[in-house]
């Protein structure tokens, strides 16, 4: 009776056993597992492209800091735009963790142009603002072409133009020849700025000397936003006695924030799309595993006498049942492998191109092609158990 017993099929068995239904049938196969794979792919690429964008910039922050706090007006009693006292920079300085302030103070009826025959209405929404001079090293932001303010030239008719200034002017390049309009006097064109992520209003602003501005255009010398940097560790002690100590008299009159919070936001935000997008790749990766259910009983319906014979020579229907589901597993983790392939390589690429970071998390290639197999395994599952509940002669009858 011992020599009637089924043998039983060894892991190794089960894998070549369930790849011979692969290759007989290997362009239905490859599409099945394209279908899976484009649903990994698709997962894959949007955690790894957000994943590069949040390294980028954490990068980011890593470089600015996250210690620039801000001081600005904000509105009176009964809703009047309030001002700055014009002391606040010298009594913010004296917070004692607080290691550097300057402040900038908006230039009103000043309007910038490329040349003196622009229509006056066509301002470009370019603001002028008076600047101190240590500025740049207060708020992070970085020179691209040119110089900065200094001694001298805050002095005189010399302006530093924010990224977008410059091209919404259409310069690009500072130098001594290079002139532009502000109000009726004309200005050199000294320095451009890089982009300043924590101080975006200097992007569209065109930023001159204090000194400057009081002699050109009458400038009251109340600063309009005092940017304050200080240690970490005391960043939210500072914050709390900052708008008191920038206006003592209307203290509530003071608004006071951390740009950083904007990028945090702003990381939030694209989690949140993220997710979106996941939640259209697990749709596409549901569209992979019908056509994997879908081939696999169509596999049945044609191998119905290999399925008879099997059973006439002894196989069990767990052995039938093995068979299908592990084939249905092989083609799974087939595009679930090629889906990672493709992912990691469309993130990488991506990175590429916008000089990020490639980071694609371990647990989401490993999280893709687990989910490929479940898929797989929900897929074969009902094909696997079709097989197995084939008579013998049933299955050697069909045509």
């Amino acid at each position: 009776m011992s020599g009637l017993t089924p043998a039983r099929l060894s892991p190794a068995d089960v894998i070549r056993v369930g790849g011979s239904g692969l290759r007989t049938r290997p362009m239905r196969v490859f599409l099945s597992a394209l279908g899976i794979a484009i649903g990994i792919a698709a997962m894959i690429a949007v955690v790894g492209i957000s994943s590069s964008s949040r390294a980028q910039l954490d990068r980011q922050l890593a470089s600015l800091g996250t210690n620039l706090l801000t001081a600005s007006p904000g509105q009176g009693l009964f809703g009047e735009d309030a001002k700055l006292p014009k002391e606040a920079v010298a009594t913010i300085s004296r917070i004692k963790p607080v290691t550097e302030v300057a402040a900038t103070g908006a230039v009103e009826g000043a309007k910038v142009y490329r040349n003196d025959r622009i229509p006056a209405a066509q301002s470009g929404g370019i603001s002028v603002q008076a600047a101190h001079l240590d500025l740049l090293k207060a708020v992070g932001a970085t020179v691209a072409n040119g110089t900065w303010l200094n001694a001298a030239t805050a002095r005189y008719p010399a302006v530093v133009l924010g990224a977008d200034t410059a091209k919404r002017l259409g310069i690009g390049a500072a130098g001594p020849d290079v002139q532009v309009l502000i109000g009726t006097k004309w200005f050199t064109v000294i320095g451009i700025l890089d982009k300043a992520p924590l101080a975006p209003e200097l992007d569209s602003a065109a930023l001159i000397g204090w000194e400057s501005a009081e002699k050109s255009f009458g400038f009251d010398g109340h600063p309009s936003t005092v940017y304050t940097r200080s240690a970490d560790s005391a960043v939210e002690a500072v914050r709390s006695v900052l708008a008191a100590t920038a206006n003592p008299e209307a203290p509530n009159e003071v608004k006071v924030s951390r740009p950083s919070d904007a990028l945090a936001a702003r990381q939030a935000t694209d989690r949140a799309f993220t997710g979106l997008l996941l939640g259209l790749g697990a749709v596409a990766l549901l569209v992979g595993g019908v056509g994997v259910a879908n081939t696999m009983v169509i596999s049945v319906l044609e191998r119905r006498a290999e399925i008879g014979l099997r059973r006439s020579l002894g196989a069990t229907r767990g052995q039938i049942r093995v068979q299908f589901l592990a084939e249905s597993l092989l083609l799974s983790a087939l595009g679930g492998a090629g889906g990672v392939l493709l992912g990691v390589s469309v993130t990488t690429v991506y990175a590429m191109t916008q000089d990020w970071p490639g980071v694609v998390p371990a647990w989401a290639s490993v999280g893709g092609v687990g989910a490929t197999l479940v898929i797989g395994a929900i897929a074969g599952l009902y094909p696997a158990i079709r097989a197995a509940r084939l008579a013998p002669t049933e299955a050697l009858a069909a045509p």
